[in-house]
């Protein structure tokens, strides 16, 4: 009997694990009851009780007619009661972008060929020139000291540049006198300025990210796109776009900036309708230049000019800067940086109705707009930017660490700065990996609005541990500031990326998971559109078949979560190779695990769950790390599995899925129904915690190649800007790193020297010694000489007098 139950309990588990359907699994443990029926020794009494059990169960399963009435109605009608309406607001957010990998993930079973079928990013040959000409160029041009601590702004030359080589139109269409480059030819022209200088970078980026370029080539009329695009193509327009307020930051359900529906007179003064508004802005980055005002504002029609409805919602428009009313307001001065930012204020403008941006047909559509358009900053630019800061600290820090001497060592060879080096180069390979797997969803007309999200977030939150870890290592060198200061900037300009496109913290703890999840859940938002369906029939028709789709959904992943775990991933099939396919592996383990999860605190936690931040942004982190992990296989891949960079990619591997196993821990730890983490915990980690944090080994592989010039780090650093001027602020470094290099036999001799005996003295001061006695010729003597001289020129620190910024030779 005992193993007639194991059967039919192994035949329910195989079922549930493969995702069979409803009516496969109900045939197919039909056949195994009636094998039990036939060869089993029980009694009639126990078969017909099993035939009755499995009756009782399986046909109202399979009858929607019968299961609605005494199962789906009681469920509707319980969540009709206590779940919320969605706002406008929130259903914009939803109805944003595309769905992509993160729907997989949720999933609990990806398909790979989603991701490893996209083709890398590359340069057409227009774009590549674009960056080895104009650029280069720009880059070449800009001094970072003298834009952020002496102009306050980019020269007049650099400004002039930026506009005759349509720097702020690579997004605007060619016909409308733009570049019209790829989302990576975006990327990699913010990542190259942004290596050169972030005030530059930002000043680039905005206009073509949220707009109102943007804007105008996705809603815009025709005559808006036909008078301003050429105008912001040629620079004649400077634009800016105006969300954030003092009372409402980014919320834009709350901001009390208000137009109304009125009537006035044009330019011609001829009566017509139109709207009159009042704003408060802050923030807003170009304001103090721009000529062309991107507003969002709530509008209303208290007079019902436009028709019955008084709120009409948040809508767009376009203002001139010289429009009677608007005041731009001084600069703020954002961490030390100076590009262009600072307050617009409207009283009592009027604009005509022709100035919403897509005409009377988009107004109170503006919040649908801005999150549709949002995927340029967050997915491209502020990426970048995060991928210009790992890729420089992973160059020259790793160079510094090699050139600069404690104890009469590189100080690189120490385990702590080594430690601190894993990190570096780990993040800033993660970074570029996660921006080019989105790049390529761009590129292919796909707009993945929560994996945006992700990787602003997580890149943005990796450069800040980057830029800190390099500090470490620079030390005074990094604090001081001064022409000769590379990483002092990037370092103030951690808080910009941070805030800006969204706060991190509300990114991370409310929108990854809580927009994810309504999203990417393949039933929950067919649910929760059921429930609100105003017809009742219609709802419940459709709320039964998510729901019964759903419990299968959550029981087949309790059964591959269980087995995954048991067995460690290693018989699911997986792509990659035998260095890869691991991974992969455990990506399919942790998907499965992250769709119980999720589902798991979504039943328990239930509407809570949006003021439940610290769970919700440990979920967002589970994501986060899947995505992270599967983008450096992806990168890997792409670069031609290179087998020189299997240490990056293992730890950047091991880190995230590291992360994400202390994520699922801290959650199952935090349910309020304590048996219910534990229940989850014997379900998801069986038998021990699986991953580790990369070991000390990995860790000094991953640092060894930054420490020196190698293909890796050639890779790596791919798409920075790089100069050779000995006296440059990163160029000193590479230029002292090749002296130290090209003469370490050299070193090498003089520390046998002293081994020997042959010298007393060790390091610099042994080199007059070893040429008077012959063990450096005069050729070997002037080459240390020459390193000892870029050397201390390369870690030197700039020194000020006492007055003013007036450079001291010290």
């Amino acid at each position: 009997m005992i193993y007639w139950i194991f059967a039919l309990t192994l035949l329910l588990f195989c079922s549930s694990y493969l995702r069979l359907a409803l009516i496969q699994w109900s045939v197919l443990l039909g056949i195994g009851v009636l094998a039990f029926n036939l060869f089993s020794s029980a009694s009639n009494t126990v078969i017909t009780v099993v035939w009755l059990i499995y009756l009782v169960i399986i046909i109202p399963l399979n009858l929607p007619s019968i299961r609605k009435v005494f199962i789906s109605r009681i469920i509707f009608r319980g969540m009709k009661k206590v779940m919320p309406t969605i706002s406008k607001t929130e259903q914009e957010a939803l109805d944003a972008g595309d769905v992509w990998w993160e729907a997989e993930l949720f999933n609990g079973k990806p398909d790979f060929d989603v991701i490893r079928k996209l083709k890398a990013p590359e340069l057409t040959e227009e774009e590549q020139a674009f960056i080895d000409g104009p650029v280069e160029s720009f880059c070449k041009m800009l001094d970072d000291w003298k834009i952020t601590q002496q102009d306050y702004d980019l020269s007049a030359e650099a400004w002039q540049f930026a506009k005759d080589h349509k720097f702020f139109a690579m997004i605007i269409p060619k016909k409308y006198g733009g570049l019209e480059y790829s989302a990576y030819c975006h990327s990699q022209t913010v990542m190259k300025i942004g290596s050169r200088s972030g005030s530059a970078a930002v000043t680039v980026m905005v206009p073509n990210s949220l707009g109102p370029g943007k804007l105008l080539m996705t809603y815009g009329t025709q005559q808006q796109k036909d008078y301003y695009l050429p105008r912001l193509a040629q620079g004649i327009d400077i634009p800016c776009f105006a969300l954030t307020g003092p009372d409402a930051g980014s919320d834009a359900g709350a901001m009390p900036d208000s137009g109304v529906i009125c009537r006035g007179n044009d330019e011609d003064q001829q009566a017509i309708i139109g709207i009159r508004l009042n704003f408060e802005k802050r923030y807003i980055t170009l304001a103090p230049v721009a000529s062309l005002l991107g507003i969002a504002f709530k509008l209303y029609d208290p007079d019902h000019l436009l028709g019955d409805t008084e709120e009409l919602g948040i809508t767009l428009a376009l203002i001139k800067r010289d429009t009677e009313g608007v005041d731009i307001g001084q600069r703020h001065f954002p961490c030390n940086q100076a590009f262009m930012n600072g307050p617009v204020r409207g009283k009592d403008v009027f604009i005509t109705l022709d100035a919403i941006i897509g005409g009377k047909d988009y107004i109170g559509k503006g919040w649908s707009m801005l999150m549709e358009c949002l995927g340029d900053g967050r997915a491209i630019s502020l990426p970048a930017l995060g991928t210009a800061a790992g890729k420089m600290s992973a160059r020259y820090t790793g160079a510094y660490a090699r050139i600069r001497k404690q104890f009469n060592m590189p100080i690189g060879q120490f385990e702590g700065v080594e430690e601190v080096l894993t990190r570096i180069a780990g993040q800033a390979y993660a970074i570029d990996a996660a921006r080019l797997m989105i790049l390529s969803a761009l590129d292919n007309g796909i707009v993945p609005s929560v994996l945006s999200g992700v990787v602003k977030q997580q890149s943005m939150e990796r450069m800040r541990h980057i830029v800190n870890d390099s500090m470490d290592i620079h030390g005074g060198h990094g604090i001081c500031m001064g022409p000769g200061n590379f990483l002092g900037r990037a370092y103030q300009l951690i808080p910009v990326g941070i805030t800006v496109e969204g706060a991190n913290i509300l990114t991370r703890t409310m929108i990854v998971f809580g927009q994810g999840a309504m999203r990417s859940h393949p039933f929950l938002l067919k649910e929760v559109a059921a429930v609100h369906n105003p017809d009742m029939n219609a709802g419940l028709k459709a709320f039964d078949r998510a729901l019964f789709s759903h419990i299968g959904f959550v029981i087949s992943n309790v059964a591959r979560s269980f087995w995954l775990g048991l067995g460690g991933a290693r018989f699911v099939s997986a792509p990659g190779n035998h260095s890869t396919r691991y991974y992969y592996r455990q990506i399919i383990r942790m998907s499965a695990a992250f769709a119980l999860l999720a589902d798991i605190c979504l039943a328990v936690l239930g509407g809570s769950l949006k003021r439940r931040e610290k769970i919700s942004g440990r979920l967002a982190d589970i994501l986060s790390n899947l995505y992270f992990c599967s983008a450096a296989l992806k990168h890997y891949e792409d670069e031609g599995e290179q087998q020189d960079d299997l240490p990056l990619l293992r730890w950047v591997c091991e880190e995230t899925l590291f992360n994400t196993q202390t994520a699922m821990k801290n959650i199952m730890k935090n349910l309020p129904a304590k048996f219910i983490g534990k229940l989850c915990n014997l379900i998801i980690f069986p038998l021990t915690k699986p991953y580790q944090q990369p070991d000390d080994n990995l860790g000094h592989n991953v640092a060894q190649l930054i420490l020196t010039p190698t293909p890796s780090l050639e890779r790596l650093s791919k798409g920075l800007f790089s100069s050779d001027n000995p006296n440059d602020a990163t160029g000193r470094i590479t230029y002292a790193l090749e002296r130290v290099l090209a003469t370490q036999a050299m070193e090498k001799k003089l520390h046998q020297a002293y081994k020997n005996g042959q010298l007393k003295s060790r390091g610099y001061a042994a080199y007059d010694e070893a040429r008077d006695n012959k063990i450096l010729s005069d050729n070997e003597y002037q080459q240390l000489q020459e390193a000892r001289a870029a050397v201390r020129n390369a870690i030197k620190v700039d020194e000020f007098s006492f007055t003013g910024w007036k450079l001291e030779t010290p």
